[in-house]
């Protein structure tokens, strides 16, 4: 099997594109296509009209709805459809906020979340919270005991990612929340990188609250969804209609939630196939990136994503690397797709210590499912060649 090209990008040598951006988006699977394709025209319909071929509507969402709940072991009646991860965690973050039993105006974070956590917060920091984020450690782990150590008796909330699309790593989830049930304090998940590609429980581990989002794992963008446990009285985020339970007004993007519901069925019946092949791929990209010579790894060596692999390039600038790459045909990426055209420093990698004059060479690689062996060593050679001319380039102090 080939990985994913697209035949109108060449490199120079007119060889076909490779693709190694699976954190940023994914293309739909093709049963995820021809799912949706009839609710684009024939079966447009609007799910809250009162006419048969709405209902038809309404009950396609419903199914989505049951087939997302069974990604996450969740009730369906607990998820919500929204328009992404972004939305997902802003309604998390802003409902507990606004909600009439909080404990307090003080909530806890780690300092690896994503922007659309990050932004939300400093905003709610404007408007009088106290935010305590929690140090990680040298691979970009959460500690349950730090967690435990920043919780105060006024703490309305601890939001967490499952796992940072820079560092890969998977958090302790479960240990956290049973520290934040202890405490009696509501728990976020932010697990857009790792939905469908490794097990959640939400209802096992105690969490409260958790995101998810189908671009990631071969279903459409502009969808996602927040599962709210049972009795959380969630305040919503959006206002108007009585759609998604009267929780979060707007029409139902049909066509979206179908292809939601079907990428969630495949990703849950081919998982442990899809990370099977994907750990000995994972595991020679990393040796081969290991070998290279001013290169490390980031991340926890086995604790992380199986399709995910990022490292340091020392004496060079991951912009110059990344476009030098895409010329020859090679497209990744140097860090979280909804910051990379920021120009700024990632707070992440400056979360496990890396100097601002190291982090500027960050990579991320993501494989995607028909990745092969013969591609993740023409990555290898490419890069080495990329890091050996950049460098020569450098200035010689």
């Amino acid at each position: 099997m080939a990985a994913i090209r697209n035949m109108e990008h060449r490199s120079p040598d007119a060889t076909p594109s490779i693709y190694f951006d699976a954190l940023a988006a994914t293309p739909c699977l093709p049963e995820v296509v021809e799912a949706m394709l009839p609710y684009f025209s024939q079966s447009f319909h609007n799910p809250q009209s009162a006419y048969p071929p709405a209902e038809s509507a309404l009950a396609a969402v419903a199914r989505a709805r049951d087939q997302v709940g069974r990604l996450i072991n969740a009730p369906p009646r607990d998820l919500f459809f929204t328009s992404g991860a972004t939305e997902s965690n802003n309604w998390a973050l802003r409902g507990m906020a606004m909600h009439p039993r909080r404990r307090g105006q003080h909530i806890v974070a780690s300092a690896i979340e994503h922007l659309s956590i990050v932004h939300p917060l400093r905003t709610l920091e404007r408007q009088g919270f106290q935010i305590t984020w929690v140090v990680v450690d040298a691979l970009g782990v959460i500690d349950p005991a730090s967690v435990l150590a920043a919780i105060r008796p006024d703490t309305a909330l601890v939001t967490l990612t499952h796992a940072s699309a820079e560092l890969g790593a998977i958090e302790p989830i479960d240990a956290i929340a049973a520290v934040c049930r202890e405490r009696r304090v509501p728990l976020h998940v932010d697990a857009a990188n790792t939905a469908g590609y490794v097990t959640l429980d939400p209802i096992g581990w105690g969490v409260d609250l958790l995101t998810i989002s189908p671009h990631l794992f071969y279903g459409p963008a502009g969808v996602g969804a927040l599962y709210a446990k049972r009795g959380l009285r969630l305040p919503p985020l959006l206002e108007g209609g009585t759609q998604e339970d009267g929780r979060r007004a707007g029409t139902e993007n049909v066509p979206a939630i179908v292809g939601f519901g079907v990428a969630a069925e495949a990703a849950l019946r081919d998982m442990h196939s899809r990370a099977s092949r994907w750990l000995p791929l994972r595991d020679r990209l990393r040796d081969g990136l290991a070998a290279i010579p001013g290169v490390r790894i980031t991340g926890h060596p086995t604790q992380r994503l199986p399709h995910h692999v990022s490292c340091l390039a020392d004496g060079v600038e991951s912009e110059a690397v990344l476009t030098d790459l895409a010329m020859r045909g090679i497209f990744a990426a140097s860090g979280s797709a909804c910051s990379a055209k920021a120009g700024q420093h990632s707070h992440v990698l400056e979360a496990i210590g890396i100097g601002a004059d190291i982090r500027s060479g960050a990579l991320v690689f993501g494989l995607m499912l028909e990745t092969t062996a013969a591609e993740i060593d023409a990555l290898l050679s490419a890069l080495s060649s990329t890091l050996a001319g950049l460098r020569s380039l450098a200035p010689r102090v």
